[in-house]
């Protein structure tokens, strides 16, 4: 057999083998598989939702797929391995399947479309791309799209970076295919670019002090402190002066006590009362009840 037939008989198995685990292990909620080659025999290793309705009691069930592959696909040796699906949700196969369940039981097709494409987003997908065709609601055949986030179409990063799903729903009008590529998280997409933070210099918006300034109060701080050290290494039975802080309302009660005006009463004529008011001499005469300087010139009677 020439190297072009085996590679194509090796892909037909390889659908085959996918179309057998899609009908056989539908209950467990199949979810993809991978075949490789090792010196003992083929290694085939298969993702499930449900890995022991897979196993089944004691391994019965995976023995007699074991057995039955080696037998309709003509493998030597052939080892199956069951692992678990975590996230179903990121599982392309697992979610055509899912849709294709939900349009055989009559949910109308672009809610079911949407509903799926909601689920694996919120999952935490790249990007996700569900394409359904069939007959929906006539008699013709129509495809709809339901695309969200980055998806990859053509070259090695499609086949290697996506993960592909397909499964069919039998209805009465037809069959509908329900197809789903997802892009899983953490994966690194090709032509993509990050953007690094700026760091901007913080510039300090305080004005800077005169160098005199500066000074006074190195100074200030400094008497003070000679000031804690003298009290610190004084006895205790010593006392040592410190000035007396007044408040404001004691400084004010003093200077009005010194701007005071001091009276003294001097003895004048017999008509008349004389007295020292700070600096001034003053008097006032029986008649009137004010005082006046001695100096004023009083205004006399019109004869």
């Amino acid at each position: 057999m020439g190297s072009e037939k085996k590679f194509v008989q090796e892909g037909i198995n390889r659908a085959q083998i996918t179309e057998y685990f899609i009908k056989q292990l539908d209950r467990a909620g199949y979810g993809g598989m991978t075949i490789s080659r090792t010196p003992m025999g083929t290694q085939i290793t298969v993702f499930a939702e449900k890995p022991g309705i897979i196993i089944g009691k004691g391994g019965r069930t995976i023995r007699k797929l074991t057995s039955d592959v080696a037998e309709l696909f003509n493998m030597d040796n052939p080892q199956i391995d069951v692992q678990e699906v975590k996230v179903p949700e990121l599982n392309a196969q697992m979610m055509a399947t899912r849709l294709a369940n939900a349009l055989e039981r009559g949910i109308y097709f672009r809610k079911a479309g949407h509903n799926m494409l909601r689920r694996i987003m919120e999952s935490g997908a790249l990007g996700c791309e569900i394409i359904t065709s069939g007959k929906f609601t006539g008699s013709r055949s129509r495809v709809q799209k339901f695309v969200a986030g980055n998806i990859l179409h053509a070259g090695k990063p499609a086949e290697e970076l996506v993960d592909d799903g397909f499964a069919t729903a039998i209805k009465k009008l037809g069959t509908i295919g329900c197809r789903v590529r997802i892009i899983p998280p953490g994966v690194e997409i090709p032509g993509q670019f990050h953007t690094t933070p700026r760091t901007v210099e913080e510039v300090s918006t305080e004005p800077e002090k005169p160098a005199g300034v500066v000074e006074i109060l190195d100074e200030a701080k400094a008497e003070t402190t000679i000031e804690e050290e003298i009290i610190a290494e004084s006895p205790p039975d010593t006392v040592v002066e410190t000035p007396i802080e007044t408040t404001e309302p004691e400084r004010e009660e003093v200077k009005a006590d010194l701007e005071e005006e001091v009276v003294v009463e001097v003895p004048g004529e017999a008509d008349e009362e004389t007295r020292m008011r700070g600096e001034v001499l003053e008097h006032k005469h029986k008649e009137y009840d004010y005082w006046h300087p001695v100096s004023r010139v009083h205004k006399k009677e019109a004869e």
